[in-house]
């Protein structure tokens, strides 16, 4: 033992041991995988084996397939299939382009054709189906043709001229149809302006006329109702039919809520007819001067302060220069007029005036 005590040597053999072992199983396990693969690719190697036979009969039977086509198809044979598989998408564009030139050309060969043929029957069937069997007659079918045949030159005279008259008549018709498209234009503006605003007694028209001249009005208006009534806005009716001649107020206080003339109060009335009566003056004065405005009571419905507003306005006219006639019997407003003509009852049906 070399003067190794026993101990250590049994614990060296039993290292050995172990690891001889160890070695083992790892063998033993490297043989097991050795084989497992031996088997799957011994598998695989049948499997490869299997569809390479089937692959094999598929070819052959496209082989097979494919002779029988081109022994159908024609004289063709594999190696000029592959040759003609050969060419690129150019000279197939190509071929195609010929083809379709040749069936063109084929169509309009038949169609030529056709015509040659029917030309033919027709010949055939209007040609002397026999000669005179004696010459002598030979001179007198001929006189006979010639004969034919001025007449037919006659008869294509006859239709040339014809057809260049038609040309002349449609040329002048064509000019005639021009003249009528232009009136037919005419006549659909004038109809859309007898639509608008024609009719036979001048009503649609006058009707047209006092929009247009109320919309005008109802600027002056409105203008001066913003002085007297801010609150209110006139304007017109619209109806189904289109706008009207009657007259609404739009309440701005509540929202521009429409509401009817006849729904305002004696004073609300009165500054509106103001209104409209000094929009009348602003809007005659375009053409002739106004310069004299007379109002006729309506103060006695106003409060004071609306009476007031009133007689701002009214002042403000006669700022711009006109004279301005009051006609009422309402005591606050002496004190705003400066010049008066009082008219009193003398009794017996006279009356006294008199300038204060």
């Amino acid at each position: 033992l070399d003067g190794r005590s026993v101990a250590d040597v049994e614990r060296s053999l039993q290292a050995a041991i172990q690891e001889s072992r160890l070695g083992l199983q790892a063998r033993q396990t490297a043989a097991a995988d050795a084989a497992l693969t031996l088997g799957n690719a011994r598998t695989a190697l049948g499997h490869a084996r299997s569809a390479a036979l089937a692959t094999g009969d598929a070819l052959a039977r496209a082989a097979a397939a494919l002779d029988d086509w081109c022994a159908n198809f024609g004289a063709l044979d594999r190696a000029t299939l592959v040759r003609l598989l050969a060419h690129d998408h150019a000279w197939i564009g190509a071929e195609r382009a010929a083809l379709e030139a040749l069936e063109r050309a084929t169509v309009s060969a038949s169609t030529v054709l056709d015509e040659r043929r029917a030309r033919r029957a027709q010949h055939q069937h209007t040609r002397p189906h026999t000669l005179p069997e004696n010459p002598d007659t030979l001179p007198g079918a001929l006189a006979q043709a010639a004969e034919l045949c001025r007449s037919l030159n006659d008869a294509v005279l006859e239709q040339r001229v014809q057809l260049k008259q038609d040309d002349e008549r449609r040329a002048a018709t064509s000019a005639i149809q021009r003249q009528l498209t232009a009136q037919q234009e005419e006549e659909r503006r004038w109809a859309r302006l007898d639509e608008l605003i024609g009719s036979a007694d001048g009503k649609r028209f006058r009707n047209y006329a006092q929009q247009y001249t109320l919309d005008a009005l109802l600027g002056y208006a409105n203008h001066h109702l913003r002085q007297l009534a801010r609150r209110y806005r006139l304007e017109r009716i619209a109806t189904a039919s289109g706008p009207s001649l009657g007259l609404m107020v739009r309440d701005q206080d509540m929202g521009g809520e429409v509401r009817s003339v006849h729904s305002l109060s004696g004073g609300e009335t009165f500054l509106v007819s103001l209104a409209l009566a000094l929009g009348l003056a602003s809007l005659s004065s375009n053409r002739v001067k106004v310069e004299s405005l007379f109002i006729d009571e309506g103060f006695g419905s106003l409060d004071s302060d609306t009476l007031r507003v009133a007689m701002d306005a009214l002042d403000a006219l006669q700022s711009l220069g006109r004279k301005v006639g009051v006609i009422s019997h309402v005591q606050e407003m002496t004190e705003r007029i400066s010049t008066r003509i009082l008219v009193q009852p003398a009794g017996g049906g006279t009356s006294t005036i008199r300038v204060a």
